[in-house]
């Protein structure tokens, strides 16, 4: 049986096909929708808050593939709730196992962005802002942001992997414990 449309019968067979849609479709979709949806938020709470967070370009890589698998496990007729769920549970156990691996140098290197320096004191470093793509507007921004009223306000300023700009203020004349600028590139 083929539930009512908004719009009439075009005479149009392909038009027909993507603007109908019969009730054991519907109960489908939705009984797909709601089991991805249940088995995402199951495993979020059992691979942790990461898995949204701020993200570096593998953790933006694992939402698109998240996001791909959930669309297709609702909409497709050929993948199933199962394949579905077990697609998700592969992509958070590589999320996991990438997250355990951040700890080494080498691993973290070769799957994160390195952090770059964009503000030596007052100094703008302009080469490093054009290799990370930010503009002298996005910068002035980040620094009025931090409540920068004088370039002599600012220690550092840091383009992190997940994207957002740091701002160091001096504070008297400390120096910046070199610990936390031992990752950004100068």
């Amino acid at each position: 049986m083929i539930l009512p449309v908004l719009i009439q019968s075009t005479n149009s067979p392909i038009l027909d096909k993507l603007l109908n849609i019969d009730q054991q479709s519907i109960a489908l979709i939705t009984l797909s929708a709601v089991g991805i949806y249940l088995a995402i938020i199951i495993y979020t709470r059992l691979f942790g808050k990461r898995s949204f967070s701020k993200m570096s370009s593998f953790d933006f890589a694992m939402t698109v593939s998240i996001g791909s698998m959930v669309a297709t496990t609702i909409l497709s007729n050929t993948v199933s709730l199962i394949e579905g769920a077990i697609g998700l549970v592969i992509v958070y156990g590589l999320q996991l196992a990438a997250a355990y691996f951040r700890r080494y140098k080498k691993f973290r290197d070769l799957i994160d962005n390195q952090p770059t320096l964009l503000m030596d004191g007052e100094l703008i470093l302009k080469e490093n802002m054009k290799k990370v793509r930010v503009t002298e507007g996005d910068l002035r921004s980040k620094l009025r942001e931090a409540n920068v009223v004088k370039l002599s306000e600012v220690k550092a300023v840091i383009f992190e992997t997940t994207g957002d700009m740091v701002v160091l203020h001096k504070n008297n004349e400390d120096q910046i414990d070199p610990w936390l600028l031992e990752d950004v590139g100068r």
